[in-house]
Formats: structure tokens, C-alpha cells, sequence
């Protein structure tokens, strides 16, 4: 393990498991067969970007794709030299910092394309991205005719989609690869590589994955979508017990007084909370436990900025024990899904939502 100072002695932090990763990352590989480029945007759903970025180099990946120039710029300075994808829509008042960091912009519209074609050698390879259905940006399938004239360059490199329902099995993707292919047969050349698929078309179909894939949550141990089995676990959440009250029946916790002690009993009260994450109204359902003293405690109340409460009752819990909101602990698990679950989210919010001020720890 690697492990800054303020790691596993802080109040609460993220364990993230690489080796997890890059199992993953593999496993779609070999399900699709062909080659990967990883989605490492937002941090890397909240684990790190540098370091997810670092561990996948082994997989051998085409490159890597970020929604940010700052996102792509960051991992230039740690020392990735793969092409790099920023798929927000490239603006020309930006295309400097693009061509500094040797990124590769997203473009969908005719000035766009145009004023980046127009820099040459300060600009560089681009892709196209074409909206088959997702509706916020992009050319429109059925209006690439428009563009045919500007894509015959050198600087074409490439062609991509994004399916808004591949994690249900409605047809809409299906629908959604049928237009892109339409499009594609009205470019005026094909470009060297094509890409639509996230974790959930590239799971459940190879008709999907085109020349590459980009999965995403998939790598950092979700289920992408109906059906598809979640990757290994990658995240653990861990927090320390910070205090410990002792509650008389009927005595309440937190704002609102929403849980009251059914009788005299133990609340431990855990150094995390919604600024780090947590959602404010996960123990609101009466569903939600944290792992801790070998048995499941209820979280209760609701959850403060910096802090949580769980009920322990009768388990025997002392300052400093370790708390587990997501991941294993004596043999017991609490899953990503589950976590989403609670909290009424996706899981891709709560990856994402992991708060800056938790220190991540690495294996």
C-alpha cells in the first residue's frame, strides 16, 4: 500500500483497489475485443485520475478520455503521454490550451471544425461527435451533409456517439447504433476510428463496440446496467468512530429530530459526512447500516456535513474503531449498488460525490 500521511490515520477516507481496475478494465477487453479508451473524467468517478491513469498504462489503452482541457491537462503533467479525448464541446477561444496540452477536442459544428482545421499543425487530430439521440450536443445524424466537404482532412481521426438507455434493454441503442451508421455512410471519409460503446453497450453486446469502447463506470466496480454484472469492487469507504452517546428512550439525533432512541441505547457518531459525500437523507429510509463492531449499524438521523450517526445498540464499539459505509469489513459487504440504493442516487453519483477532503488510499 501507498498511503499519505493523513490516509488511514484521518477521521475517514476512500481505499481504492487498482489492481480491481485494471481487472476490469481487462474484462471488457476481452469481452468486446478490441482495444479501450478508459472514461478517467471527474477524477476518475471520484478515485483518482492520475493514479487510475497510471495503473491502466498496462492495459495498453488507445488513450484516455476526460470532459475537461484542466482534466486533460492534469494528466499531461503526471506524465501521460496517450491521446486524450476531452469530450465537452471544444471551444475556439480555448484551442490554444488544447494544442499546449496535446489534446485531442471533441468538435460537432461547421465553425468548429473549421477553425480547427484551419490551425494545422497547431491543431491536430479531432473527432466528430455525432448525436444520435442524446440531444445536448454533437451534429445531428440525419444533418452531417452539412459537414461533408470540411471532413475530408487529414485531421479527421475520429467518430463517436453516445447511446442515452444502454443500461436498459429497450432497443433504444440499437436505434441510436443504426443512425450513427447512417451518418457515417454520408461522410465524406471514414475515419481511423469509430467509438459509441460505454460500459453498458460494450457489456452486453460486441455489436456495439465499433473500433474502440469507453467504459467507465463498469471499471470502477458498478453494474452498469439490466442485467450486466458489476465489476470487482474497487472503493471502500471507511470512517472513524468519533464519539459515543448515550441516548434514553425517546431521546432524538441530529437536525430535525427525525430518529428517536426506541430505549436507552448507543449512537456512534462517525467522523463523515454529506461534504464528504455521504448523502444527507441515506438513514431516512430505515435501509441503510454502516459495518462496524462485527454487525450491521443502522444509520440514523440525518447525516450533517461532517458527521453520521449509526445506532449500535448492545455491539460493543470504543473511540477510534473503523467504520465501513461501502465495501467489506468482517467478512461482510455493503455494495456500490446498495449505497445508490439508500440514497435514492445512481451510482455514478456517489462515486463522483466522494468529497476532495478524503484522503485516497491505494493498493
Amino acid at each position: 500500500m501507498s498511503v499519505s500521511i493523513s490516509g488511514r490515520d484521518a477521521r475517514a477516507w476512500v481505499e481504492a483497489d487498482l489492481a480491481a481496475v485494471v481487472e476490469n478494465a481487462r474484462t471488457v477487453a476481452r469481452v468486446t475485443g478490441v482495444r479501450l479508451l478508459p472514461v478517467v473524467k471527474a477524477n476518475a468517478y471520484g478515485i483518482g485520475a492520475v493514479a487510475v491513469s497510471r495503473a491502466l498504462e498496462v492495459t495498453d489503452p488507445l488513450g484516455y478520455c476526460v470532459a475537461t482541457v484542466e482534466e486533460g491537462a492534469e494528466l499531461r503533467q503526471a506524465g501521460i503521454t496517450r491521446p486524450i479525448l476531452v469530450f465537452l464541446p471544444a471551444q475556439p477561444d480555448r484551442f490554444d490550451a488544447y494544442h499546449e496540452h496535446r489534446l485531442t477536442p471533441a468538435l460537432g459544428d461547421a465553425a468548429g471544425i473549421a477553425a480547427w482545421i484551419a490551425r494545422g499543425n497547431r491543431g491536430g487530430a479531432f473527432h466528430l461527435e455525432i448525436d444520435t439521440g442524446m440531444g445536448r450536443s454533437g451534429v445531428r445524424w440525419d444533418e452531417v451533409d452539412a459537414l461533408h466537404d470540411l471532413l475530408d482532412s487529414p485531421y479527421f481521426e475520429g467518430c463517436f456517439t453516445h447511446f442515452h438507455s444502454a443500461d436498459r434493454t429497450d432497443g433504444s441503442a440499437d436505434t441510436q447504433l443504426e443512425r450513427f451508421r447512417t451518418a457515417l455512410d454520408r461522410l465524406a471519409r471514414r475515419p481511423p476510428l469509430l467509438h459509441a460503446a460505454n460500459s453498458a453497450a460494450a457489456l452486453r453486446d460486441r455489436t456495439f463496440a465499433c473500433d474502440a469502447v469507453r467504459p467507465g463506470l463498469y471499471l470502477y466496480g458498478g453494474s452498469p446496467g439490466d442485467g450486466i454484472p458489476a465489476g470487482r469492487a474497487v472503493v471502500t469507504l471507511r470512517a472513524r468512530v468519533v464519539a459515543l452517546r448515550r441516548l434514553r428512550k425517546g431521546e432524538s439525533v441530529s437536525y430535525g429530530a427525525t430518529w428517536r432512541a426506541p430505549e436507552d441505547t448507543t449512537v456512534a457518531t462517525l467522523g463523515i459526512g454529506y461534504a464528504d459525500g455521504v448523502r444527507r437523507s441515506i438513514g431516512q429510509r430505515g435501509e441503510a447500516h454502516v459495518l462496524l463492531g462485527g454487525a450491521r449499524c443502522p444509520i440514523v438521523g440525518s447525516v450533517m456535513m461532517d458527521l453520521t450517526m449509526a445506532h449500535t445498540g448492545a455491539t460493543p464499539v470504543r473511540l477510534g474503531d473503523v467504520a465501513t459505509l461501502m465495501g467489506e469489513q468482517d467478512g461482510d459487504r455493503i455494495t456500490l449498488d446498495q449505497v445508490a440504493a439508500w440514497s435514492g442516487a445512481v451510482p455514478w453519483e456517489i462515486l463522483t460525490g466522494l468529497g476532495a477532503r478524503l484522503p485516497r488510499v491505494y493498493k
